[in-house]
Parts: structure tokens; sequence; C-alpha cells
């Protein structure tokens, strides 16, 4: 009898996430059947499929609360990929302060988790600078806002984020990414499997990333070879914290002011892999499941 097994969205990205066909196919091709399976369906069976691979349940971040308990509820009833310490630890970007900690370049990141940190942060001028304001636990950019030397506007926006019951994070504006964009490295099963560039999301200072998803600017691209380091260098260190390379993980990388590669996002929950820039990258993803089998 063929394998079964999950692919899990929910029933809003059903129609935006364009992997899912190319990873049904080259599924199949191994014989493996896949479900596509929305997270919160109560009726859903786990403990019929072999594996629940976690795609696109991009609404997660409005039930957070909600989805990291049905990640630890799937996980009894079958192998859930990517787990759920590593979803878990990964849809909080608070890591980013781990991994810089670490050693590894990020952007520099402020996290803000009270009215006493908007005040400091304003009083040493960092809402004077061109700076990047979101949540920590986010998804396709929602209630993320450029603000160019706006401090009233940025302290507005934290201290709605604040009101809300979220810790707000600051980032300075990459500027480097309205030319060059940020560079997208895919690992299956720790192993480089392709790339591609995603333009700039922010250029205009415009917010429009309050839906479930964004349109992006998205092409073909090949690592430079600093990026191509830094990504290896982050995919060892999660190999090292979690003692296995996770089935599928995305680091998004951007030239930071320095003119050096940093990391702006460690993806390891739900990333969209891109696989139709690559014509063996569905393949590629469909093996590194065989191979967790």
């Amino acid at each position: 009898m063929a394998k079964s097994i999950a692919l899990v969205t929910c029933a809003e990205a059903r129609e935006h996430d364009t992997d899912l066909p190319f990873l049904v196919r080259a599924l199949g091709d191994r014989g493996i059947i896949a479900d596509i399976v929305d997270w919160d369906n109560a009726s859903v069976d786990w403990a019929k499929y072999a594996s629940a691979i976690v795609r696109s349940p991009w609404d997660y971040h409005r039930r957070y609360n909600e989805f990291v308990q049905w990640l630890h509820m799937v996980s009894t009833k079958t192998v859930l990929h990517n787990s759920a310490n590593i979803i878990e630890w990964n849809t909080d970007k608070v890591y980013l302060g781990e991994l810089a900690d670490a050693g590894i370049p990020v952007i520099p990141t402020t996290y803000v988790r009270g009215a006493e940190d908007i005040v400091l942060i304003s009083n040493d001028g960092l809402l004077e600078k061109d700076i990047v304001v979101k949540p920590t636990v986010s998804a396709g950019s929602n209630n993320t806002e450029r603000h160019e030397e706006s401090p009233v506007k940025a302290a507005a926006h934290l201290g709605s984020l604040i009101d809300a019951g979220k810790v707000a994070m600051v980032q300075p504006y990459q500027r480097f990414i309205d030319e060059q964009g940020e560079t997208g490295m895919l690992y299956f099963n720790g192993e480089f499997s392709h790339a591609f560039r995603k333009g700039a999301i922010l250029a205009t200072g415009d917010n429009i990333k309050n839906g479930l998803y964004t349109e992006e600017d998205i092409s073909e691209r090949t690592p430079r070879s600093a990026e191509y380091e830094l990504g290896e260098s982050v995919m060892a260190y999660v190999v090292q914290k979690f003692g296995v390379a996770p089935l599928y993980a995305r680091v998004d990388v951007v030239r930071g002011s320095g003119g050096f590669p940093v990391l702006m996002e460690l993806e390891l929950a739900e990333p969209s892999l891109y696989v139709h820039f690559d014509a063996d990258s569905p393949a590629r993803f469909a093996a590194a499941v065989v191979a967790r089998s």
C-alpha cells in the first residue's frame, strides 16, 4: 500500500501556495500519496498519516496559541516536519537575538516589550532613523511598517503592538535591498537546494501587508559565495541546537550596511519554497521526505 502524508496548509492559503502541486506530483513519483490538509480542520485523523509536513498555515499568527497547541497535539499522532520545537522556536523572531549572540551576522534588532522600552529607544534617537517596526510573531509581513525618520508614527506603531499584547522589534532599514533585493536560500535535510531573489517589499514605505498573502517580486538567483557561507553557518547552528537538520529551511539574507551579507530571517516553519524556479527542486524535496521515512 502506498504511503500517505499530509501537506499542511489553511483554507485561505490553498490558492496562493504555488509549491503544493509541484510537491504533490514529485511525492507521487516516489509512490507517496500526499493529501493537502488544513491545520485547523477538526475532522482530520492525523494518526492515519505517516507524517505531516507543515507547508502554508499562513494564518497561524492570528491564533498563535491555538497553533502551538496544534503543533504539539499532532506530534503525538504522527511525525511532524518540521518538529513542534523547531517551529515554535522559529515563529517568534526573538530567535534572531540568539543567533546574533552566537556570532552570526544578523540585522541589528532591538526588542520592545513595554512602554518603558519605547521611552528608552526614543531617548536614544532610534525612532528618528529609517527603521522597520514589526511584531516578533507575524507572517506575510503583517503589521510591518517602515518609518522614515518619523519618530511619532514609529512610537504610535510600537504602542499599538504593545497594547495588543505583542512583543515588537525595531530594525534599521537595509537600503541595499532597494537595488539588490534579498537572497533566499533553500535547504532540504540540511543540504542546499536552490536560491531566489526577492525584491524590496518596503521600498515605498507603504504598509500594504496586512492580508494573508503578499504578492512579491521573485526571480531566479545564484547566491554569492559570502551569502552561501552565511547560509551554511546558519544551518550548522540549527543542526547543533536541535541535533538534527530540519526537513526544510529557508535562509533569507541581504547586504548589510557594512557591505557584507547579514541574516534577515531564518524560516523553518512555513516558508514558500519557490520550487518552480528550479526544475529539479521538487524531486530533491521528495527525496528528502523519503530519507526521513
